[in-house]
């Protein structure tokens, strides 16, 4: 086994003994009393609030059925749960989840699910009643991403880690800076674009460092991202696009905050982010190619140097111009399921606001894609020139 091999493995074993102590340090602490007057000001604080919490299904309390004619039935199920966090962590009540015929809403759950609780309170703090509202997915997500991570450093190695550190990075940036200065009503186009590009430089530099591939990378994904969110904005402007062909979108009409929000620049913002993985990817192709023809051979004439690198651009042109697009098409699969079952015409179907802005989402994010080809071709002959190219074979 190689020594590259054993820090992965190592790496990955230490990441397991780190999620298996975090979730099994489940044991109940013993409390003072200052801590039991801080849990009761916590649980006052709770009952004011309209706060859900984890619980764990201990056993089915009653499930009775009520015919409402014509082929339909209501169903209410009492469980016994108890909470498994917050202030009343520990605690066992009552909750109710109310069923019906057909419906896409039911939550089926069963003995020993975790779920989420709506609990009602009395005056004086205490939970009287509580409903289910939703079953809980975050540990799987825990779970899927930590495969995410062991997989990409067993594979990738040291490259592996620092690909993990640089979407790490990204998620917090858009979690953090991003988000918070839209909530604020700051022009998301501005933000998305500035940001966009700050990702590209940290990232290119943790994972290639300070050289001229990077260079070259940074300057066709930035390219190719800031004329495919140009070409979305024209264009979403004389389609009179409004940004509010989502529910989420429309919703963000009701948020307590009382934000005139910029509906088309969320939307631009949106295609700006979703196509910028894609152009880096592309971009980054390009240049490494490019700089390994001219290791092979320094004496390569720059016309035929970009030559090879416009015939690199066309191979991947194709499957990544379609990456794009069908998961634009995934994302929209059952709208367009259901526009098809109601036989609406091609016509009136592209002329719907929802399906237009997918379209220019698709479009405007592919050609910024296939814009970039060019750009870092051009850049990446500029900088590899054969003195720079020596010296890194020294």
């Amino acid at each position: 086994m190689g020594a590259g091999m054993k820090k992965s493995v190592l790496i990955v074993v230490l990441l397991i003994i780190i999620i298996s102590t975090f979730f099994g340090c489940s044991s109940e602490p013993r409390h003072t009393i200052e801590q039991w007057d801080k849990i009761e000001e916590e649980r006052l604080s709770a009952s004011g609030e309209e706060v859900q919490f984890k619980a764990i299904i201990l056993e089915i309390v009653s499930d009775q059925k009520q015919d409402l004619g014509e082929g339909l039935e209501s169903r209410q199920q009492i469980f016994k749960v108890r909470i498994t966090n917050g202030p009343f962590k520990g605690d066992i009540i009552e909750a109710h989840n109310f069923l019906e015929t057909n419906s896409i809403y039911n939550i089926e759950v069963n003995e020993g699910d975790q779920i989420f609780i709506l609990p009602e309170f009395d005056n004086e703090g205490n939970i009287i009643n509580s409903y289910i509202t939703e079953t809980v997915k975050d540990k799987y997500l825990i779970i899927i991403t930590v495969l995410f991570i062991i997989i990409l450093i067993i594979i990738g190695k040291f490259k592996g880690i620092k690909a993990a550190i640089t979407l790490a990075i990204t998620a917090v940036s858009i979690i953090t800076i991003l988000l918070p200065l839209i909530l604020k009503g700051y022009n998301p186009i501005l933000i998305s674009s500035v940001l966009a590009i700050a990702i590209t430089i940290i990232t290119l530099l943790i994972i290639s460092g300070i050289n001229r591939k990077t260079l070259s990378t940074i300057i066709g994904t930035s390219s190719g991202i800031l004329i495919g969110g140009i070409l979305a904005l024209i264009f979403g402007k004389l389609s009179n696009l409004t940004g509010l062909s989502s529910e989420e979108a429309r919703m963000l009409a009701f948020i307590p905050q009382d934000i005139n929000f910029d509906y088309r620049g969320i939307l631009f913002a949106g295609i700006i982010l979703a196509s910028l993985g894609a152009v880096m990817d592309v971009s980054m192709s390009i240049s490494s190619s490019m700089l390994e023809i001219v290791k092979a051979d320094p004496t390569i004439k720059k016309n035929n140097l970009i030559s090879a690198g416009i015939n690199i651009g066309r191979d991947i042109m194709g499957t990544m111009s379609n990456t794009l697009i069908l998961v634009y098409i995934g994302s929209s699969l059952p709208l367009m399921l259901l526009f098809m079952a109601y036989d609406i015409s091609f016509i009136e179907l592209i002329n719907k606001d929802i399906i237009a802005s997918e379209i220019i989402r698709a479009l405007s994010g592919s050609i910024g894609l296939i814009i970039a080809i060019p750009i870092s071709v051009l850049v990446s002959a500029s900088l590899f020139e054969r003195r720079y190219v020596m010296k890194l074979k020294r």
